[in-house]
Parts: C-alpha cells; structure tokens; sequence
C-alpha cells in the first residue's frame, strides 16, 4: 500500500478555523486524475491541491487543484497555500523570496515574505479576460446578498478561468442576509459562478465585503476565494473604484457561513496571505 503525506491548511484565516480549509498531498506520482479526483471528493473541502514533479523549466514546483466535483486550472487560496505548503514540506526553496508555481494556468511568479517565523506568500493570478459591464441578473438583488442597495454602475462580468461572473453593489447594511437561488447561479454562463462585492460599512479594518457561490463545481458558498477577489479587484481597476489607500484594501469574505477570512488585494491582480496558514497533519 502507498502511504502518501497529508495535510489540511487553514488558508486566510487571521486565527484557527477562520479561514478557508486546503487539502494538501504532498506526493502524488502515481495518482492518475481518477484518483486524485476521488480523494478531493472525500475530502469534500473546496479545493484539494496535489504536489507534482515540475514539468516546465524554471518551476519550482507543480500543483493539480480539484474541487469535489472537477479540476481547476487555477484557484486563488489553493495557490497561496501551496507556496506555504511546498516552503514548509521542503519540497522547494525560495531564492531571494521569490518562487515559480506551474498549474495548469501556467508558471505563477509568488513572492515570499518573512516576519519572524511568519512566511507569507503572495501569488501572481492569471490576467482576467473582461467581456466587458452588464447588469445583474433579475432574480440577483443584491440585497438578498450582501443586504446591501443594487448600483449597477461597477457592476460586470469577468471572464477567468474558469468562468465567473461578478455583480457589484453599494454599502453593505446590517443584518444577516438570506442565502441566493443555488440553482439559477449553476446555471450561469461559464461554471456556475457568482461574486458579489461590496463597500464595507466600516472602512477602518476592511474596505470590501465579498461572497462567492459556485455550485457549478460542488461549492455553494467559499469561505475565502482569491481568484474571485483577483478578479473584483481588477474590475474595480477598470472602473478606477479601487478602494482603500493607494489602491490597496482589505477584504472580507466567509462571515455568513461562520469565517472571517481577510485577504489584501490591489492593482498588481497579488492576493496575499494575511497570515501564515495553520495546519493539521
């Protein structure tokens, strides 16, 4: 029998259980897709990332991420966690605070930063493909979930890998907001994504509120999703919306399923690590 080393990350996460959960193998040669598809379903978190040899030049090292459901090309907090988790297993070395991450996206610059025995690593995402502004859906308001008044300008569609569609709002008001029609958002173009984003309403320790649903491939709620905030990120840099200081914020995502991930994210499409993930072997 193969014995293969696992992990479980809490990525984004400021204290433990805050954040996202990662799966992590740490060997997987000699998993085909099958099996790697079967173990991300038994693990039924988010994502699921498996450790490759690299096969391109220049990477340090090679990740597949699955969701209970299907393969991604690319995901924003396995991504993140995979730096950690390579650094932390010996499974590759920085050089000057610099790594080189190969998905099926392709090779991710990540940056490494250090403060004391904190290692905090940032990711490079793809470059989203914008098909330009349109209006929420109809049955999408936003208060419904973000509890939150609709402001269709900001509002639009981002392409990336895989697809997504991103609705922006106004000022978040108080109060718990009732969950969105899961299955009018699998039905969206693209693989059943939704982002909705809006202004915090108050700006002092995050500028953004998020939540994402993709029940197109098994999530009906993340907790903390960096691609998607890649993604609002930089459909606010289109608009020039970015909020916070110097183009710089804070976002919070994962309250109403019971996480308070807080990821920081700009102009540059980096989503970084707030804090180093917490793990269980």
């Amino acid at each position: 029998m193969t014995v293969r080393r696992y992990t479980q990350l809490d990525v984004f996460g400021a204290r433990p259980g805050a954040g996202n959960p990662l799966a992590v193998v740490h060997d997987a040669a000699g998993m085909d897709e099958a099996a790697m598809q079967a173990f991300a379903a038994w693990t039924n978190l988010s994502e699921t990332i498996f450790f490759l040899p690299p096969g391109t030049q220049g990477a340090d090292y090679r990740i597949r991420i699955f969701t209970p459901k299907m393969e991604l090309p690319f995901a924003g907090h396995p991504s993140v966690g995979a730096a950690w988790a390579a650094l932390d297993a010996g499974l590759a070395r920085d050089r000057d605070g610099r790594l080189v991450q190969e998905c099926a996206a392709g090779l991710l610059p990540v940056r490494i930063d250090r403060t004391g025995d904190r290692v905090m690593p940032s990711v490079r995402s793809p470059r989203a493909q914008p098909r330009g502004s349109v209006a929420p859906p109809d049955w999408l308001c936003a208060s419904q979930v973000l509890g939150c008044h609709p402001r269709r300008a900001g509002a639009g569609a981002v392409e990336q890998r895989p697809g997504l569609v991103a609705a922006g709002a106004g000022r978040r008001d108080r109060g718990p907001p009732p969950a969105p029609d899961q299955a009018a958002i699998a039905g969206l173009p693209g693989s059943g994504k939704l982002a909705v984003f809006a202004h915090a309403d108050n700006p002092v320790d995050t500028q953004l509120v998020v939540r994402a649903f993709a029940p197109g491939v098994g999530i009906a709620e993340d907790p903390a999703t960096g691609s998607v905030n890649a993604s609002i990120a930089s459909l606010l840099h289109r608009h020039g919306r970015l909020p916070g200081a110097g183009g710089r914020y804070v976002a919070s995502q994962g309250r109403e399923v019971g996480r308070d991930a807080r990821s920081t994210g700009g102009r540059c499409r980096r989503w970084r690590l707030g804090r180093r993930p917490r793990c269980t072997r």
